[in-house]
């Protein structure tokens, strides 16, 4: 029987130390570029296989990460898995994926099963980054993680994110440059996503700095796709009365469904209402009126928490926190302020 080549005739070819070889397979520590070539080179000419169980056994590493998301039915959480499969692959990485469904309580769960499964670290997206137990546990223990979407204020725990403050503020701002003035928001509950909350914080901002009253808030369900009997109240009445004109809402999802309930209490979008949502999913592309949204990048979201993850289990300097880039794309959503009937017997002029 032909023995097979072993990590010592891989170092032999190679021209380096078994060490180096180890580094190599395993993703730790630092080898130059042309040497790591070097070395995958003379691992193909020799058909090299690794014992990835012995080795795994070995270092106590199983070259698995865990991902924690909330819902597997969002696309956005979809497209940071995808980006966070892409580099793990690279990198010799498995990945287990598990999800909350948005509830806080089932976190703790949820970590536990993916720590059993003897995961090395894990990209979690968590209800709440500040007021975690779950992080906390995960903190004593010292099992590396980062954080995907949250964006923690207090407790400095590693993060990929965009500022959701100031990407909630744009995307308002720009319905009051349209001449919005009543603007109201559909918000995922707030105790299930400091997102959420922080999105608020940016409408809030907005609305501020216009010296504009804020419109109603509205906090439904993030599984709620029936949204109509939460909006009935709010949209009764004259535009710019008691009514919004506009309404932003805290993801994609919610913004669709609150497009299909403006649209069910016979008003039309943009016509009699504008609506806005948060996230970027390509669907809102597709819908009529396409949905005008505050994109973010969530393909590289994942591929940027993954690389700071392996970051940390290589060993290896790496930013403790990373804030992403935004943009505002375009739909058929949001259009300018309905006019205002002028008064009876009065001097008073539309608001623009």
């Amino acid at each position: 029987m032909t023995r097979g080549a072993t990590i010592r005739d891989v170092a032999a070819r190679a021209r380096v130390s078994i060490a180096t070889v180890s580094r190599v397979l395993n993703g730790t520590g630092l080898a130059a570029p042309a040497t790591e070539e070097r070395v995958r080179l003379a691992m193909a000419e020799l058909g090299f296989r690794p014992n990835t169980i012995g080795r795994s056994l070995k270092a106590a590493r199983t070259r698995t990460v865990g991902v924690l998301i909330p819902s597997l039915s969002n696309p956005v959480f979809a497209e940071s898995v995808s980006g966070i499969q892409e580099v793990a692959a690279e990198a010799g990485h498995g990945v287990l994926i598990v999800s909350t469904d948005y509830s806080p309580e089932r976190e703790a769960q949820a970590i536990e099963s993916l720590l059993s499964n003897q995961v090395d670290g894990l990209v979690l997206t968590v209800a709440d980054a500040d007021r975690s137990a779950s992080l906390d546990t995960l903190d004593a223990a010292g099992r590396p993680y980062v954080l995907a979407y949250n964006q923690p204020e207090l407790s400095g725990r590693p993060f990929v994110s965009v500022d959701n403050v100031a990407a909630a503020r744009a995307i308002v701002e720009r319905m009051i440059a349209l001449g919005h003035r009543r603007i109201g928001m559909v918000a995922g509950r707030f105790r299930q996503s400091d997102r959420s909350r922080r999105r608020h914080a940016g409408y809030e901002a907005a609305l501020l700095a216009a010296e504009l009253a804020p419109g109603p808030v509205i906090e439904v369900d993030f599984a709620d796709t029936r949204l109509a009997q939460h909006l009935a109240g709010h949209m009764a009445g004259a535009a710019g009365a008691g009514r919004p004109t506009a309404l932003f809402a805290s993801n994609d999802l919610l913004a669709l469904a609150t497009i299909r309930a403006v649209r069910d209490l016979g008003l039309s979008v943009p016509g009699d209402v504008s609506v806005t949502g948060f996230d970027g999913i390509e669907v809102g592309a597709l819908v009529s009126p396409s949905l005008t949204t505050l994109v973010q990048p969530a393909r590289a979201m994942g591929r940027a928490a993954f690389a700071a993850l392996h970051a940390r289990l290589s060993g290896e300097p790496h930013d403790a926190s990373t804030i992403l880039p935004f943009a505002i794309r375009k739909g058929e959503s949001l259009g300018p302020a309905p006019s205002l009937p002028v008064p009876r017997h009065s001097h008073a002029t539309p608001l623009p």
